[in-house]
This record gives C-alpha cells, sequence and structure tokens, in this order.
C-alpha cells in the first residue's frame, strides 16, 4: 500500500516545516520528488536527505506568485523525469495582524501566495498530467478555512486564502475528473512548525488553544503527511473534491 514507486510529484514550499515533512514522506514512499521553495540553498538541503535514503529528488527555485516560475517548476519536473503525477500545493505564509492594521500590501502578498499560487501551480501541473490522462493535486489548506462556526482573530487574510482554497479545489475537481485528474484538500489543525511562533510565544493563548482541542495537544507534521501520502496514492482512487480535516477534533468539539 501506499507505493509511490516511479510516480513524479512537486512539494511547494519544501524547504521546512510541514512542505519538508510531506517531500520526505513522498520520497520514501518511492516517489521521485520535486523540492521547491524560494529558497534554493534550502531545498537542496531537503533533496541531501532525501537522497541520503536512497531517494531522488531534485531541487528548484521558485515563487509561486509569479507564472512563469511555476511553469518553469513544472517544465524542470517533465525534463528530468518525463512526466508529472502528482502536485502538493504547500506553500504558504501566515502573518498574525489585526484587521484594521492589515494593509493592501499585506493582504496582496497572502493572497498571492496562499491562493494565486495554488491556482498557477495547479493549473501547470494539471496541463502536464492531462497528457496522461491521470494525476493528483493535494492542496494544503486550514481549519481556518470558514464555514465551520469558529473564527479566527487577526489572520483575516489568511483565512480568507485558506477558504479559497477549499472552493477551489471542489470546482478543480469537478472539471479535471474527466481528465482523471483527481483534486483533494487537507486542513490541519494546530501543527507544531515555525509558522505558529507567535502563538508558541503567547503561553495564555497557546494554552487557550490547547484547551479546546479534545486531544490536548499540537499535531507532529508528520501526521499530516501520513493523509496527504494516502490522497496522493492509488489507495484514495475515489476521493475528488474532498477536504479532509487533521485537527485532534479541534472543530468537532
Amino acid at each position: 500500500m501506499f507505493n509511490l514507486k516511479n510516480k513524479v510529484a512537486i512539494v511547494t514550499g519544501a524547504r521546512r516545516g510541514m512542505g519538508r515533512t510531506h517531500a520526505l514522506t513522498l520520497a520514501k514512499a518511492g516517489a521521485r520528488v520535486v523540492v521547491s521553495d524560494i529558497s534554493l540553498e534550502d531545498c537542496e538541503k531537503v533533496v541531501k536527505e532525501i537522497e541520503k535514503e536512497k531517494g531522488e529528488a531534485l531541487a528548484v527555485k521558485c515563487d509561486v506568485s509569479k507564472k512563469e516560475e511555476a511553469d518553469e517548476m513544472v517544465k524542470k519536473a517533465v525534463k528530468k523525469w518525463g512526466r508529472l503525477d502528482i502536485l502538493v500545493n504547500n506553500a504558504g505564509i501566515c502573518q498574525f495582524k489585526p484587521f484594521l492594521e492589515l494593509t493592501e500590501e499585506e493582504w496582496d502578498r497572502t493572497i498571492n501566495i496562499n491562493l494565486k499560487g495554488y491556482f498557477l501551480c495547479a493549473q501547470a501541473a494539471a496541463k502536464e498530467m492531462a497528457k496522461n490522462k491521470k494525476g493528483v493535486i493535494v492542496n494544503i489548506a486550514s481549519v481556518a478555512m470558514g464555514q465551520q462556526g469558529i473564527g479566527f482573530p487577526n489572520i483575516a487574510h489568511y483565512c480568507a486564502s485558506k477558504g479559497g482554497i477549499v472552493g477551489m479545489t471542489e470546482a478543480l475537481a469537478v472539471e479535471l475528473a474527466p481528465l482523471n485528474i483527481r483534486v483533494n484538500a487537507v486542513s490541519p489543525g494546530m501543527i507544531d512548525t515555525l509558522m505558529i511562533d507567535p502563538i508558541r510565544k503567547d503561553h495564555q493563548q497557546e494554552k487557550g488553544i490547547l484547551a479546546r482541542i479534545p486531544m490536548h495537544r499540537l499535531a507532529d507534521a508528520q501526521e499530516v503527511s501520513n493523509l496527504v501520502l494516502f490522497l496522493a496514492s492509488d489507495e484514495s482512487s475515489y476521493m475528488t473534491g474532498s477536504t479532509v480535516v487533521v485537527d485532534g477534533g479541534w472543530l468537532a468539539g
């Protein structure tokens, strides 16, 4: 099960955090992985980790908010291995800022990376996958996606982007199904990565969040990557248009 041997995958935002773990997990399952992010040096470090475990990987510098770079990333994957089977749209930023202080530039930067970037990468990948009439796109959303009865203060721009990802995932799943391209989303809760450092530093806020999570702990990135692997594999072959939550019971509570 979960055998990705000879599959070619791209993981964006893979130089650290969840993206790095996604890349390592797919590689361990046998995939050839493009490790993509804005720092080529950091990507190359992840490639070395994969190669140390006898896997195959390629580091590609890419700003996902720029179409030409997203297109070039896909071209490099195909040039290296001849095909593209999997895209994990993971690149994203989260800046904590009160809504009334949020600038237009800060709003645009978040939307451009978190939402427009997913669109650009998914479009470039799907055009290539369509040639083989098969592919998988996994979009990383968040429990801060809206429509859950829980609001998240100080990240209105982030929430807007993640809600957009869920809506786009459902639309793409319907449109790309005739091409045998599956599109699903993963909505993580609080994951123990650098992104939540501002929360970790505010012990009162951290305590309050942990209190409302039924499992009373943060997730390890690997716990999200396990789900990404499932969605990327043939074991989830009848799933498309789904948003799967992995949050320790947060939304249920």
